[in-house]
């Protein structure tokens, strides 16, 4: 898998489903043996992505509360500037929690994120790394996670802080304060970055969560391609590569996704989770931006095993395999049927 990450030579195309969310609903039986082993079961190449971070993060003068009624929960970001509080409800299908109300929603608020920001600490703590690597035993690529916010400082404004329509008013309503609040987070996520390039992790992925769904390409240009490209440049440096974990519909931004400094573009997802298939993508990106993904999640659980087999196939038939390992694209369902996976791995090594 890192060959095929790096574009050197592979003995076989090599296959990882991404477990997220179907790991979570599988009988103690079978999580109880561990994820590696349920990688050999099935015949698929081990890849934990997002496997840790490798920092610690800390707030100066920032009293963190968490409080939980029932399916309602409270996360509250206590500083003399004032209270920042997030509002999350319980889902119970999915047993997790959904980021309903967000906490910053006026310049007031604005001003306390960059004070929360301007009393962060970042730390190094390659513990988990460096654990995993000695329990895996060269036994599966583990691929952590880079910067303070797991994502660019705008999709975490996106995501976490703000939420896409305060966002969009914010930055016709005060640009500046938007803008203030960005390069603070942006320095941290350096800090971050530059942490990672001294462990010895040779890939690191970022949850970005590229879709147009809720940026636009004037948005991905200006304000995530330059964050990306710092911390691209910076890892090339040390011999290191960057996974962009992009789930959603990139379509319109492949063409801006190419000019960035990533080494691969992770759970790249046709449709009807996405909109591009991995062939198609192969068309717009340089040789030497690779893909990860090209399954989409609804297609397999959805399909009849002989239509997957179709299914997959053909993309494997497409797809240029140099810099590709294929897999089911950001998450997957937890009612899959184990036996798919199994006959995904003959299927790959009939090629």
């Amino acid at each position: 898998m890192l060959n095929s990450i790096k574009g050197m030579e592979t003995d076989h195309l090599a296959w990882s489903p991404f477990l997220a969310y179907f790991w979570d609903f599988q009988p103690e039986e079978v999580t109880k043996k561990g994820m590696l082993e349920f990688y050999k079961e099935i015949g698929a190449d081990p890849l934990f992505r997002g496997f840790c971070t490798l920092i610690k993060k800390n707030y100066k003068n920032v009293t963190i509360s968490d409080k939980t009624d029932g399916l309602k929960r409270q996360v509250i970001y206590e500083t003399e500037k004032g209270n920042l509080t997030f509002g999350y409800v319980y889902a119970t299908e999915s047993r997790s929690w959904f980021l309903k109300d967000h906490p910053v929603k006026t310049e007031d608020d604005f001003k306390k994120l960059i004070y929360l920001y301007e009393n962060l600490q970042i730390e190094k703590d390659f513990s988990k790394y460096e654990n995993g690597l000695k329990a895996v035993n060269d036994q599966a690529l583990l691929i952590p996670i880079i910067g303070a916010e797991m994502k660019s400082s705008f999709q975490s404004l996106l995501e976490h802080w703000v939420g896409t329509v305060d966002l969009t008013y914010a930055l016709y309503d005060f640009p500046e304060l938007v803008q203030e609040a960005l390069a603070v987070m942006q320095k941290k996520s350096m800090d971050a970055v530059e942490i990672a390039c001294d462990s010895k992790a040779e890939s690191f992925i970022f949850w970005e969560d590229s879709s147009t769904t809720n940026l636009s390409p004037d948005q991905f240009s200006e304000f995530v391609a330059p964050e990306i490209n710092q911390w691209g440049k910076l890892l090339h440096q040390n011999n290191q590569m960057l996974v962009h974990h992009a789930c959603g519909l990139i379509k319109d931004l492949l063409p801006l996704m190419a000019k960035t400094d990533i080494d691969m573009i992770e759970s790249i997802s046709p449709p009807p989770t996405g909109n591009v298939y991995t062939y198609e993508a192969r068309e717009v990106l340089p040789e030497r931006i690779g893909l990860i993904g090209g399954i989409d999640a609804v297609v397999l659980e959805s399909y009849p095993v002989n239509d997957l087999y179709d299914y997959v196939k053909d993309i494997i038939m497409k797809t240029n395999r140099r810099k590709f390992i294929l897999g089911n694209s950001d998450s997957c369902p937890p009612r899959v049927d184990i036996e798919k996976f199994k006959m995904i791995s003959r299927l790959v090594k009939e090629f």
